[in-house]
C-alpha cells in the first residue's frame, strides 16, 4: 500500500525537527516572563502558574488524543489541524493579551494544537521508516528536545526583554514556514475503519487533565476526580466494541514493560533535575547564574549524544544502549550520593553522566517501545507514550518536593560530613539509584522474550542453507 511506504529521511527529518524545536520550545519559553505577567496583572504565584499548567494539561491531553485520532485518520491532515490550532492560539494569546482570562483560554489553545507535533510525530517515525533508522532519528529528536527545554528560557529572556512577554505569543508562527514542505513530503493516506468514541476520548482527556492538575496543585478534589474519572474510563474501555483505547493495548507485555520503565525512571530524571539547583544553592550556596554554568555541561551533552546513542542503539540493539544509559545513571547518583558536599566540580561532572545516562536510554526506551506496537495501534500507543513523560515529569517533581518539604529522608546513612540541609539529597540520590536498577531488570524482564524469539528465529534461518532439498 502506498500509505505504507518507508519515506525518505533526508528531504522530512529536517522538517520533523524543525516542527519538534517549535513544539517544545514553548514549554519552558514563559518561564522567565512569570514576574513581569504577575506584576502587570496582580497576580499570586499560584494564579501566574496557570501560564505554565494549561499549557501542559491541554499538551498531555492531545498527546492520547492525537495520537489515537492517527489511527484513523490521515496523519498528514491532522499535523495540518494541530498547527493551524497551535497558530490560531499563538494569534489570540498576543491580540488579547489585555486579559489574563483570555491569555490563558490562549495557552489552552496553543497545548491542544502544539501537543499534535510530538505526538503524530512519533507516529510518522513508527509507521513510515524502517526500524533500522529509527534509534537515529529518535536520538535527534531527543536531542532537539533536549536543546529547545534548554533554550526555551533564553529565547524568552531576550524576547520579552527587548519586546514584552507578550510578543513571546508570535515566535511560535515560525512554524508555519514548514506547511508546503510537510504538504510535499508526508504520504497521503485514507481515511481507515473504524469510529471515534468521542465519550472515550472525554474521559481520557478529563482524567489526564484531573491528574495534571493535581500533581500540580495538590488539592484532594483533583484527586477525586482523577479516580472516579478513570474508573469509567475503565468501565467504557471493557464494555465499548470499539473504545478510544483498546484492551488489547495493555496486554502487550512488551508496550506494558517499557512503558512502566519509561514512567519510573523519567519521575527519577526529572526529579533529580528538579533537585540538583536546590541542592547546590543550600549545600553550596551557588547563585543562579552558577547554578546555571553547573548545569550546562549537562544539558550540551544531551544534545551531542542523542545522535550518537541512536545510531548506537541501530547497530548495537536497544537492549545494550539501555543498558549503557542505566549504569551511567546509578554511576552519576553514586557520585552524587558521596561528594555532593565536595566541590561544586564533582557534582558538575556526575551530572553530566546523569544528562548522558538519560539520553541513552530515552532514546533506546522510545524505540524499544515503538517496535512492540502493530501498526493499527501505533497511534495511541505512541501517544500514550507521550503522556507518560508529559506525567512523569509532574510526578517527579512533585514527589521530590514533599520529600524534602517534610524532612522524609533527613537523617544519615552514609558517612558525609556536615551538610547546611542535612542528608536528604544524598539519601534521595541513593534511593533513584535503587529505583533505576530495579527499573533496568524491569527493563530486561519485559523485553528478554522478544530478544530470544529474534535470536532462536536467526538461528532456524542460519539453519536453512544445510537443508537444500528438504521441505520447509
Amino acid at each position: 500500500m502506498k500509505a505504507e511506504k518507508v519515506i525518505s529521511t533526508q528531504r522530512l527529518v529536517p522538517w520533523i525537527i524543525y516542527l519538534i524545536f517549535f513544539a517544545v520550545l514553548n514549554e519552558t519559553m514563559f518561564n522567565v516572563s512569570t514576574p513581569m505577567i504577575a506584576r502587570q496583572f496582580s497576580l499570586s504565584p499560584a494564579g501566574v502558574s496557570w501560564m505554565m499548567s494549561i499549557f501542559m494539561v491541554f499538551f498531555g491531553i492531545g498527546a492520547v488524543v492525537y495520537g489515537r485520532l492517527s489511527d484513523l485518520y490521515s496523519l498528514r491532515r491532522l499535523i495540518f489541524i494541530g498547527i493551524t490550532i497551535y497558530s490560531f492560539g499563538s494569534v489570540m494569546g498576543f491580540a488579547l493579551r489585555f486579559s489574563y482570562p483570555l491569555v490563558i483560554a490562549a495557552r489552552a489553545i496553543q497545548g491542544i494544537g502544539g501537543s499534535a507535533i510530538p505526538a503524530l510525530v512519533f507516529v510518522v517515525v513508527t509507521r513510515h521508516f524502517a526500524e533500522s533508522e529509527r534509534g537515529r532519528i529518535f536520538g535527534l529528536i531527543t536531542s532537539t528536545v533536549s536543546f529547545a527545554i534548554g533554550l526555551g528560557p533564553v529565547v524568552g529572556g531576550f524576547v520579552a526583554g527587548r519586546l514584552s512577554w507578550a510578543h513571546l505569543f508570535l515566535v511560535p508562527l515560525l512554524i508555519l514556514v514548514s506547511l508546503p514542505f510537510l504538504g510535499a513530503e508526508l504520504p497521503r493516506e485514507e481515511r481507515k475503519e473504524g469510529r471515534v468514541d468521542f465519550l472515550g476520548a472525554a474521559l481520557v482527556a478529563l482524567s489526564v487533565g484531573a491528574l495534571i492538575l493535581f500533581l500540580n496543585f495538590t488539592g484532594w478534589y483533583y484527586l477525586a476526580a482523577f479516580v472516579g474519572l478513570s474508573i469509567l474510563l475503565i468501565i467504557r474501555i471493557v464494555s465499548s466494541p470499539d473504545p478510544f483505547i483498546k484492551p488489547s493495548l495493555f496486554r502487550n507485555v512488551r508496550f506494558r514493560g517499557g512503558i512502566v520503565v519509561a514512567f519510573c525512571l523519567f519521575s527519577i530524571v526529572i526529579g533529580i533535575l528538579f533537585l540538583i539547583p536546590l541542592m547546590l544553592n543550600d549545600v553550596h550556596g551557588l547563585d543562579t547564574s552558577q547554578i546555571g554554568l553547573v548545569l550546562f555541561p549537562g544539558a550540551i551533552s544531551s544534545v551531542v549524544f542523542g545522535p550518537i546513542g541512536g545510531s548506537l542503539a541501530d547497530r548495537r540493539g536497544n537492549g545494550f544502549v539501555v543498558s549503557l544509559g542505566l549504569f551511567l545513571l546509578v554511576l552519576s547518583l553514586a557520585l552524587m550520593s558521596i561528594l555532593l558536599s565536595r566541590s561544586v566540580l564533582f557534582v558538575a561532572f556526575a551530572l553530566l553522566l546523569t544528562y548522558v545516562g538519560f539520553s541513552l536510554f530515552q532514546i533506546a526506551v522510545v524505540n524499544s517501545v515503538s517496535q512492540t506496537l502493530p501498526p493499527h495501534e501505533t497511534g495511541v500507543g505512541m501517544g500514550l507514550f507521550n503522556l507518560v513523560g508529559i506525567i512523569s515529569g509532574a510526578m517527579g517533581t512533585a514527589i521530590v518536593g514533599k520529600i524534602l518539604a517534610g524532612g522524609w529522608l533527613d537523617f544519615p546513612i552514609l558517612p558525609l560530613g556536615p551538610l547546611s540541609r542535612g542528608y536528604a539529597y544524598s539519601n534521595l540520590m541513593l534511593a533513584f539509584g535503587a529505583i533505576v536498577v530495579l527499573g533496568g531488570l524491569l527493563y530486561a524482564r519485559s523485553f528478554r522474550p522478544a530478544q530470544a524469539e529474534a535470536a532462536l528465529e536467526e538461528e532456524l534461518l542460519a539453519g536453512t542453507p544445510d537443508c537444500l532439498g528438504c521441505e520447509s
